[in-house]
């Protein structure tokens, strides 16, 4: 299972929960979020995961951005992966890929109603993966807030999908046994404060996703 922690901002940080396991890094390249970094820091931590061997990815988050700056900050980062978490069209999608077609795609949609849901649809086949949120109407994203996960039952998409909102060592557990997504993303709920991540969290979340996993392959041989 592919497991996203978002917010990275410290590169001892970013390396330390690299070497625990993430499968992601996400760097948010908003402004107005609590947890931005700057293209050049960003590179800064990117060229020491990539010193030490480390092959996660590199993702950069932006809502509604230019494609100009994308592009610049994919370029100035090293980044191998975008996420579009605004209100970004599947237009927009299809232009930015082809500006960048060796970068992974994810579209993040903040879950409100069955109809947000609905309107993944248009995306698949756009983008590389989707990524699903709990909705909140003054943050993007690291909210703390759960999606309403009733809203999800019997979800299922062509592309690959990324459960977020609110994601704990505490719930995962749970949030699993519930559904089947291709992978995880965490950011408030492995932090001590926005973009300082509490790695003795971020430890528990490794062993419980272990012990998960141990168990659902003692039952298929079972």
């Amino acid at each position: 299972m592919r497991v996203k922690i978002c917010g990275i901002t410290r590169g001892a940080q970013g390396r330390s929960i690299a070497q625990l396991g993430a499968s992601a890094l996400g760097f948010i390249c908003v402004e107005r979020s609590p947890r931005y970094v700057r293209p050049e820091q960003i590179r800064e931590i990117v060229d020491g995961l990539l010193a030490e061997g480390y092959g996660c990815d590199r993702v950069g988050v932006f809502a509604d951005a230019e494609m100009a700056e994308i592009c610049r900050v994919v370029e100035m980062g090293l980044l191998n992966a975008v996420q579009l978490h605004g209100s970004e069209s599947p237009e927009f999608c299809q232009q930015l890929r082809s500006m960048l077609p060796t970068v992974e795609m994810i579209k993040a949609f903040r879950v409100r109603s069955a109809e947000t849901l609905e309107s993944v649809r248009q995306y698949e086949g756009l983008v590389d993966t989707l990524l699903l949120d709990a909705y909140d109407p003054n943050l993007l994203g690291g909210t703390g807030h759960t999606i309403d996960w009733s809203l999800l039952q019997g979800f299922r998409s062509d592309c690959a999908w990324l459960l977020a909102g609110g994601l704990t060592p505490e719930n995962i557990g749970d949030a699993l046994e519930r559904f089947s997504p291709d992978g995880i993303d965490l950011s408030s709920g492995v932090e001590v404060a926005p973009g300082n991540k509490d790695l003795r969290k971020v430890e528990q979340l490794f062993e419980v996703l272990r012990r998960f996993h141990g168990a659902v392959a003692a039952d298929a041989v079972g």
